[in-house]
């Protein structure tokens, strides 16, 4: 009796988390794979479409560009991503700036280097963000052609207009939407799969692409042709880094399995399926995915494709909210407004100016190009630098985080960067026809983050000229106090250590101090979050001085009331309402003497003004509030 009361516990545990892993499973379909699991609509036909333009068409072709597609699916998704870069999380997180914390905490000579990379592969990054909703949505509505000929001069119309309302209603949040995302992102691989499988006994002669050798034999007899191809099949992994991305959302295990037992089988079926199709009927070039399902089928389909598409575009605009948050945690970007759209999910954020700017980006690439097939040229060159780039910091990460011997890395980690260095080289040859937009976004990117981060460190060094070490300064107010008041005042500081400016401020105009003198410093760690017991560092300098460290992690957005209730779990009983907050306002100015060109420094300057308030960004009371003015030379 004792034993069966015993095991009903076990057993419900056990059914509950199979029912969460099941909803973590379904969910990753949704978020991680909508980017990759919409390349079949444009990846296949593409690449055998430039094959067929350089007078390389045939069987050998088809087989040979299908072989390239498996190979690449089967060695950079499932063995880097899935089963190598999922087991380098930083504290359950992933992502490209999650793996640069990572690999700087151990190689810390090589530090620099890390960070040049990842600022690099998240500028890459933001390419994708841009180019991605107008690849995915365009290839989804071109399906109309083929309902209705007449219909092409709708697509990119009607293409706009999905585009901008995807992006007007960013700012409701998508907690409510999001939990159909699985469920439609599974029905959309059913239906690869069917239409694949229903297609793949067209030509039996399909299954000789499961021999690696076709592939590798197309590229080394085409010189040049076979290099462009391999440019284009790269299309069929773009989306494959969300794996890494999405780790702290879902788990290892859910994306691993999702990937293993639904995504990968449904895509290698379905351009098994169009493989099969082109070999039995080249003339289905024109869309050998569309053709893949019979005529009664096609409006479901179109339809079904564009909700994929724009959840694929979903993921990857809620990506470039989490990369801008990170990126201002770390110092890489001016702080910029950020909403919280859900009061139960952190990762749920809004940020309206980068909702902005992605949408006009999106939108001039759509008008630009106007076609999948244009834009195909543009896609592959941001993905595939991020992906060499993430080899890079993994490298690191494998050598010296796991402890492996240097022959052992290189061993698991060179010959993948090899691969991906030749995709590299394919999708360079693309610049002229539409590279060279990943690589305009990402030299702007890394131009801006690289003044702002000079321009940070100028800045430093120009106020530390008006500050004094805090400890010098609490003695000599201990020798000569000065007139006090009632109450807590809070200054904010970068470095605590030093004196804020606005301390020293105050004390110089009005003469004053306050009962009670806190010193905040609000410092962003190299982990993704900072657990709850490990946020705040409290320290008593003297009867009236105490130091506060609040640590965050980059993936956090601070919040000063917060910060406040920490710090009365520790005895530190800080009344919000009779507290006054003391910030600095900096009124930049050009100065002869900068260690900044002249361009670079009113580009600072530029970027400064651009900035959140610091009241709105870490949601001090606007009514508690005192700013004090001061002009700083840069």
């Amino acid at each position: 009796m004792a034993q069966s009361t015993a095991a009903a516990p076990s057993a419900e545990n056990g059914h509950t988390q199979d029912k969460q892993f099941w909803a973590l499973a379904l969910g990753s379909i949704g978020v991680v794979y909508g980017d990759i699991g919409t390349s079949p609509l444009y990846a296949l036909r593409e690449a055998v479409t430039a094959a067929t333009h350089h007078g390389t068409a045939g069987p050998d072709a088809v087989l040979g560009i299908l072989s390239l597609i498996v190979w690449t699916m089967l060695l950079i998704v499932t063995l880097k991503y899935v089963l190598v870069l999922l087991n380098a999380d930083n504290k359950g997180e992933g992502g490209t700036f999650a793996l640069m914390a990572l690999g700087q905490s151990v190689a810390k000579r090589s530090s620099p280097l890390i960070l040049a990379l990842g600022v690099l592969g998240a500028a890459f990054f933001y390419g994708d963000a841009v180019i991605t909703p107008a690849i995915s949505v365009l290839s989804a509505v071109e399906g109309l052609k083929l309902v209705a000929p007449q219909m092409a001069a709708a697509v990119v119309p009607v293409t706009i207009v999905i585009l901008v309302a995807l992006f007007m209603v960013q700012s409701r949040g998508t907690g409510k939407v999001a939990r159909f995302f699985g469920p439609i992102m599974l029905i959309w691989f059913i239906a690869l799969a069917i239409g694949g499988l229903i297609h793949s006994i067209d030509d039996v002669r399909v299954f000789q692409a499961l021999n690696p050798w076709l592939g590798v034999h197309f590229v080394l007899t085409h010189g040049v042709i076979g290099l462009a191809v391999m440019g284009l099949i790269f299309l069929v992994v773009t989306g494959a880094e969300a794996l890494y991305a999405d780790l702290g959302h879902f788990g290892r295990k859910p994306i691993q399995m999702a990937w293993l037992w639904i995504v990968q089988p449904a895509l290698i079926l379905n351009y098994f399926g169009q493989g099969a199709l082109l070999l039995a009927h080249p003339e289905a070039i024109e869309n050998p995915f569309y053709r893949l399902y019979p005529s009664w089928a096609l409006i479901p389909m179109v339809i079904l494709a564009t909700a994929a598409t724009v959840i694929a575009s979903q993921a990857v605009i809620t990506g470039a909210f989490s990369f801008t948050r990170q990126a201002i945690q770390l110092g890489l970007v001016p702080r910029l407004e950020i909403r919280h759209t859900s009061e139960s999910v952190a990762g749920q954020i809004y940020l309206p100016r980068v909702n902005q700017i992605l949408l006009a980006g999106v939108l001039i690439v759509t008008l630009i190009f106007r076609s999948s097939s244009d834009l195909a040229a543009a896609y592959g060159l941001s993905v595939t630098a991020t992906m060499v780039i993430d080899s890079l910091m993994a490298f690191f990460v494998v050598w010296r985080c796991w402890n492996w011997p240097l022959w052992k890395a290189a061993l698991l980690m060179v010959p993948l960067l090899l691969i991906e260095q030749a995709f590299l080289v394919a999708n360079v040859l693309k610049i002229p026809e539409g590279g060279w937009l990943p690589l305009t976004i990402a030299a702007m990117l890394c131009l801006l983050v690289l003044t702002w981060v000079r321009g940070s460190k100028s800045l430093v060094r120009a106020t530390r000229k008006t500050e004094a070490e805090l400890d010098w300064l609490v003695r000599k107010l201990d020798a000569k106090p000065p007139h006090r008041v009632p109450g807590t005042a809070v200054f904010l500081t970068g470095d605590p250590t030093f004196a804020p400016t606005s301390l020293m401020h105050n004390l110089k105009h009005n003469r004053v101090l306050h009962e009670r003198n806190i010193i905040l410093t609000i410092k962003t760690e190299d982990t993704p979050r900072v657990p709850r017991h490990e946020r705040i560092e409290i320290e008593r300098v003297a009867d009236t001085f105490i130091r506060v460290i609040a640590h965050y992690g980059f993936m956090e957005t601070p919040s000063v009331p917060k910060i406040i209730e920490h710090c009365r779990r520790k005895d530190l009983n800080i009344d919000i309402s009779a507290t006054s907050f003391f910030l600095s306002r900096r009124s930049l100015k050009t100065s002869v003497k900068s260690e900044l060109p002249r361009w670079q420094e009113r580009l600072f300057i530029w970027l400064a003004g651009r900035a959140e308030d610091a009241t709105e960004y870490f949601r001090i009371p606007s009514d508690r509030v005192v700013e004090v003015g001061t002009q700083v030379m840069v």
